[in-house]
């Protein structure tokens, strides 16, 4: 039985994650570290973070395999929707479950396989983003290095 829960979930604030992300963004390597898993579902519209993932919540169940696979090289994997208060936990959540899952069955499988067949180990955070993309439009939603597609007028009036 699995020891994460809600309350374990790490959270990031809008400004630390657009730090991390245009740090990344001079890094020259092109595939970056960092993923930004978007999970809204009908309000997907307005903008949303450069280069994030949309996996709606109502179909991740269906396409956690997937994700876990975009994933599975990243080191550190951000989930957000609207407030971050019930959705983007609940995808945390279900996500590092999930992960957790996938690394028993394969630590079994690798069990016997030679030393330098194991892999690195490497440990991924996963994280929060405080306030959901509501928060994060308000500061970064016309910086265009940070945000796409943002339409001012959607979010003129309160959320």
């Amino acid at each position: 039985m699995s020891m994460i829960t809600i309350s374990s979930l790490k959270r990031i604030t809008a400004p630390k994650l657009a730090d991390m992300l245009l740090a990344n963004a001079n890094q020259p390597s092109s595939d970056p570290a960092i993923a930004i898993v978007d999970v809204r579902d009908d309000d997907h519209i307005g903008g949303h973070i450069k280069s994030s993932l949309h996996f709606p919540s109502r179909s991740l169940d269906a396409t956690m395999p997937t994700l876990l696979r975009k994933l599975a090289d990243k080191d550190v994997v951000v989930f957000h929707c609207a407030l971050s208060q019930q959705r983007g936990p609940s995808a945390a959540l279900n996500y590092l479950r999930a992960k957790e899952d996938a690394s028993a069955a394969a630590a079994r499988r690798l069990a016997e396989a030679p030393k330098d067949e194991k892999g690195d180990g490497k440990n991924q955070v996963v994280y929060i983003l405080d306030r959901g993309f509501v928060g994060w439009q308000e500061v970064y939603g016309p910086d265009e290095r940070l945000t796409e597609a943002y339409r001012k007028e959607l979010w003129e009036e309160d959320y």
